[in-house]
């Protein structure tokens, strides 16, 4: 039988056992080490149409399949010769936005009227290289404050009717 001493001392042992072991599993929560919340403010991009993307007048009598290409310079490619008069020329955009960055631009959401189709569109951001812009986009470098031109091209489906069928596209660009 255990005398109240030697129940004591096991009582003892049992709870330095247990500090210890407590102290075992504080010391390594004891280990902190610092991480960086990462912060970068930039401006929201802003685009401003300037000039829309022109075709002038064209021929009613364009046939399916037959198209017409304005290139982000404003040169245009007419072989059936549909073009008739007015004005043909690029989409001209100013966009703003903190300069240095990586950005995104996609021209999507296109609406097409009645006589033709709009497709294969090509961007020139800043005086850079002519690239489709279309699909998934594509990847740039921002300037605080750019010039963007967008060409398409234009093709028929021989359901052109004499009037004004105006369509619209959008041009999204974001940071990445």
């Amino acid at each position: 039988m255990l005398n109240f001493n030697q129940s004591k001392n096991r009582l003892a042992i049992v709870g330095c056992a247990l500090a210890g072991l407590a102290l075992t599993g504080s010391a390594n929560a004891a280990n902190p080490e610092s991480v960086t919340a990462e912060v970068e403010f930039v401006a929201p991009v802003t685009i401003t149409e300037n000039n829309a993307l022109q075709y002038g007048l064209l021929d009613v009598n364009m046939v399916n399949l037959e198209a017409i290409v304005i290139a982000p310079n404003g040169a245009v490619a007419d072989p059936a010769s549909r073009v008739l008069g007015g004005t043909q020329a690029a989409a001209n955009l100013t966009v703003t936005a903190t300069g240095g960055e990586a950005i995104t631009i996609l021209v999507d959401n296109v609406a097409n009227n009645t006589g033709y189709g709009l497709a294969s569109f090509m961007c020139n951001y800043n005086a850079g290289a002519d690239t489709a812009c279309n699909g998934a986009g594509y990847s740039e470098t921002s300037a605080a404050s750019a010039t963007m031109t967008v060409g398409a091209t234009l093709t028929g489906n021989g359901l052109a009717l004499p009037g004004v069928f105006n369509g619209s596209f959008d041009v999204t660009i974001t940071y990445q």
